[in-house]
């Protein structure tokens, strides 16, 4: 039993040993070419379902969300990229490495269906290869990012480029987002598309139409914003959506560029003896009371002047305000006063009621014949002026 088990513990570690040698993926890819890597969610989703359910046949389709980055450290390396554009798609590691040497690179998938996460390793060796001296770049208007990493598609566009350049040893140098340099995002409509930059190479020269994007009449119809299309029959596009724009079309001859440099000769550190040292003259000397004058006493002057006519207006104006204090208070007591005398003529008006009074107020006085009724026998507020039982007017008076 003991021999049993112990062969039951080395067939599992052997088996996770597999396991994990099937999950680091190698690549050697030369410098200054492209390199792709799709992340399928089939490779992943095995990963995820048990043996139970691969044995039963019940397979699921999660959405899954790919996180990359260089190994020990946050980030992926400045020459690769990541994209992917929803959790049911692919995701794609694309780029083009400039420089040889080895990277590392950290998969984890994470199932959004059950939160279980998955880890591979993708080791690139980059080696150095010569560059190809010839080297295009087109802007391809209808398409986006994840639409042309596929292999299928990136053949699909070299085959029109390897007309269009009149050879078939042409190789992909870069695949670009319009993001990337700058374009704008575009609407969520149909037939708006970001934009792919492509660059291939080629060790053959331009060929004659490529030779007509540097024309000058070309540039000119390009600065003018028409729609300019290279005739000749050099519009070779067997797809629409791969058709190139003229326009942004850009060639580079690495062939004519200048040989670098030779690096600097390192010396023996020792300084050559030139003589004794000469220190530089120190500066003349600068007379700063100008300034002094500018920025502290002329201010000062100017706050000074203010102060004294604030203290002028506030505290030597103050005569010409008493006196108007003085007149105001002179009117109110004059009008106090005549209140008071024309109070003391209405009393004495009221306490001398034995004058009799005009005609015209008695109250049953008669305008027409100028008669009078008798005196009343009470003289009561509450007895009205008229009378309502007698007519002003009649001829006759009341009787007794």
């Amino acid at each position: 039993m003991a021999g049993y088990g112990s062969r039951i513990f080395f067939v599992t570690v052997c088996a996770v040993y597999l396991l994990r040698a099937n999950a680091e993926i190698k690549f050697t890819i030369p410098v200054g070419r492209l390199f792709t890597y799709e992340l399928m969610r089939e490779t992943f989703q095995n990963d995820f379902e048990p043996l139970s359910k691969l044995y039963a046949g019940h397979l699921y389709d999660d959405p899954m969300i790919f996180k990359c980055n260089l190994q020990n450290f946050p980030d992926l390396p400045e020459w690769l990229r990541f994209t992917q554009r929803h959790p049911y798609d692919n995701g794609f590691l694309y780029g083009t490495p400039v420089t040889p040497g080895k990277s590392i690179i950290e998969i984890y998938a994470i199932n959004k269906r059950s939160y279980e996460t998955a880890r591979h390793t993708l080791v690139i060796k980059a080696v150095a290869e010569k560059m190809l001296p010839y080297q295009a770049e087109f802007f391809i208007k209808l398409r986006e990012i994840e639409k042309v990493l596929p292999s299928s598609v990136q053949d699909e566009i070299k085959q029109d480029l390897q007309k269009l350049w009149d050879t078939e040893a042409l190789e992909v140098v870069n695949i670009t987002n319009a993001l990337d340099r700058g374009g704008r995002v575009p609407l969520p409509l149909a037939g708006h598309f970001e934009g792919v930059y492509v660059k291939v190479g080629s060790e053959q020269y331009f060929s004659e139409c490529l030779l007509r994007a540097l024309t000058t009449e070309h540039q000119k119809q390009c600065r003018a914003g028409s729609k300019v299309k290279i005739p000749g029959g050099c519009n070779f596009c067997s797809i629409p959506s791969n058709c190139i724009s003229w326009c942004k079309t850009e060639l580079f001859d690495l062939s004519k560029q200048a040989s670098v440099p030779p690096a600097p000769t390192m010396g023996p550190g020792i300084l050559e003896s030139v003589g004794d040292f000469d220190p530089p003259e120190s500066p003349p000397s600068r007379d700063y009371f100008p300034d002094y004058i500018v920025t502290v006493i002329v201010p000062l002057i100017i706050a000074i002047v203010l102060c004294i006519l604030l203290a002028y207006i506030m505290f030597g104006r103050r005569e010409g305000v008493e006196k108007r204090n003085a007149l105001t208070n002179q009117i109110q007591l004059y009008h106090h006063h005549t209140i008071n005398e024309n109070t003391d003529e209405l009393r004495n008006m009221a306490g001398s009621r034995s004058v009799p009074p005009p005609l015209s107020t008695l109250p049953m006085f008669n305008s027409r014949t100028g008669d009078t009724a008798p005196p009343l026998q009470s003289d009561s507020p509450t007895i009205p002026l008229i009378m309502a039982q007698h007519d002003p007017y009649s001829d006759t008076l009341p009787r007794k």
